[in-house]
């Protein structure tokens, strides 16, 4: 006869992936049946984000269908940007240069951490991805940890990996991804 704290432990960890929340961002629940736009801006950590977003008059390209895989930068991220940067970004003059590093984070696949893992363990360590804002970058592994080095020599730490979204995926990144020079 099978215990029933057996059969509980047994049935709880079956269960489990079909409950499986998305990960909280910024102090806030991100909801899978909600685009990228509308669960960005509930993060706390993602304002600089979002207010770029806004100045590059993306917002509706990333509320479109998709899918897309955004690699989101937190507040701390371009905080480590050269001082005056973020605030020259989000002048209207500079809107072009904004939308070319905003669209250099974000790739045209529905691209999950497990699938990036798979990427990079097929290309023997590494695999090249391509941007919609043009750029590549070089995504590696180390142990359980995706990393993306810019086309700068910068390397951004998915910090958190498969936030779910209604149209892709977004990997919060530690990191802002510039193009090369």
């Amino acid at each position: 006869m099978i215990s029933t704290r057996i059969l509980a432990a047994t049935l709880a960890l079956v269960a489990a992936p079909a409950f499986a929340e998305n990960p909280m961002v910024g102090g806030a629940a991100m909801f899978a049946d909600k685009n990228i736009v509308e669960n960005a801006v509930n993060s706390a950590d993602h304002t600089t984000l979002v207010a770029a977003v806004q100045a590059a008059g993306l917002v509706e390209t990333l509320q479109g269908e998709g899918p897309f895989t955004v690699f989101a930068p937190t507040n701390a991220a371009f905080e480590k940007l050269p001082a005056g940067t973020v605030e020259t970004l989000l002048m209207p003059e500079n809107k072009d240069q904004l939308t070319k590093i905003l669209t250099c984070h974000v790739v045209a696949a529905n691209a999950t951490a497990e699938a990036i893992m798979g990427m990079v363990q097929a290309g023997s360590g590494s695999h090249t991805v391509s941007t919609v804002g043009g750029c590549d970058f070089t995504v590696s592994t180390m142990g359980s940890a995706v990393m993306i080095e810019d086309g700068q020599g910068n390397v951004a730490n998915v910090t958190i990996a498969d936030v779910m979204q209604s149209n892709g995926v977004i990997h919060v990144i530690d990191t802002v991804l510039l193009p090369a020079m």
